[in-house]
């Protein structure tokens, strides 16, 4: 192992995703957590393979295999590797291997999610509670890891004129969509914005929505139409995402129960967290693990048709925060050994 790096200097680290939002923030957010503990420097990098091989094993997969227009994660000619190579999702799985395996002055290989492959094939896996992985070198978390800090979104309304004209209570409404275990027909969609419309307007507030990528149209229509009469801003997904100035200027936050890094982000803010049902496609054990522990925890609650929130919203999910702890104690036992 390479110890003639200066101590002093700033790690370096490597954030390794297929560059979509939901993935990368994991490996980043990481990254981030680490930053604040110590001094550090953060490249990223976008991993794709060719469409030939994309959905071939990862554990064929070679560095030529790659989409021209990915990064370059792997050093060449001669060049350092980083200090510590953080990746999340089945693209960076070839890669972080080979990395794992480079020999002298390789990086710190850390994998976030359940990779599905030999845990002991990487340096520490940061995995969510709700997966139920487990080994010497596995860390469990309640969710997934993110970049929401409340230090970290504070301030992000102010970049968003029409937030601050909003009445109050502001209800941050984060809706996902179809995916393996859950889906959100139209039907569903309509039920979901008459109930919170209703509430909301009762409660004499507005809301800011966000919708994602897996949300159907039929249902991003259903919701628009429902909520056409509520004071607030559905974004249009044009212009700045406001998800994190949403997240800053809410007072309650509801999230629906299909995806865990939203749910886990919400209560990442430490604001009253209410889980909006979706229609399940699939018995889903992990979510339903997630969702126990999130209202267990005290982090949130089902969401009842009102904005009656007490009794719920407590200190922030700080889980991120965490494994970038443990994260670097093990870096340093491993740099050190």
């Amino acid at each position: 192992m390479d110890l003639t790096r200066d101590s002093a200097s700033p790690l370096r680290i490597r954030v390794v995703s297929d560059g979509r939002a939901g993935i990368q923030n994991q490996a980043l957010g990481l990254a981030e957590a680490v930053q604040r503990l110590r001094p550090s420097d953060i490249d990223v990098c976008r991993i794709g393979w060719r469409p030939l091989f994309d959905r071939w094993p990862s554990v064929v997969k070679q560095p030529w295999m790659r989409d021209p227009a990915s990064d370059a994660a792997l050093p060449s000619d001669g060049a350092p590797w980083p200090d510590i190579w953080i990746a999340t999702g089945r693209a960076s799985l070839p890669l972080s291997v080979r990395a794992a395996s480079a020999g002298p002055g390789r990086p710190f290989v850390v994998q976030t999610q359940d990779p599905r492959w030999r845990t002991d094939a990487f340096d520490l896996v940061v995995a969510p509670e709700h997966d139920g992985l487990s080994g010497a070198n596995v860390i469990s978390i309640l969710g997934s890891p993110h970049r929401i800090t409340p230090a970290r979104i504070a301030g992000a309304a102010s970049a968003f004129d029409v937030l601050s004209g909003l009445p109050r209570p502001r209800v941050a409404v984060l809706i996902g969509g179809r995916s393996a275990s859950h889906d959100l027909p139209a039907d569903h969609a309509a039920r979901l914005a008459h109930d919170i419309g209703k509430a909301v307007q009762a409660a004499g507030g507005s809301v800011m929505v966000t919708l994602s990528r897996r949300t159907p149209p039929e249902a991003e229509a259903a919701l628009r139409d429902g909520l056409a009469d509520v004071a607030g801003w559905i974004w249009d997904g044009r212009g700045d995402n406001p998800y994190f100035a949403f997240l800053d200027a809410a007072d309650q936050v509801l999230v629906t129960e299909d995806s865990a890094n939203m749910a886990t982000e919400a209560a990442s803010t430490g604001k009253p967290v209410q889980l909006l049902p979706m229609v399940a496609r699939k018995a889903q054990p992990k979510f339903d693990r997630l969702r126990q522990a999130l209202i267990a925890r005290g982090l949130a609650r089902p969401f009842d048709g009102t904005m009656d929130v007490m009794g719920i919203g407590a200190q922030p999910l700080a889980e991120t925060e965490r494994a970038a702890r443990e994260l670097l104690n093990r870096y340093d036992r491993w740099r050190a050994a």
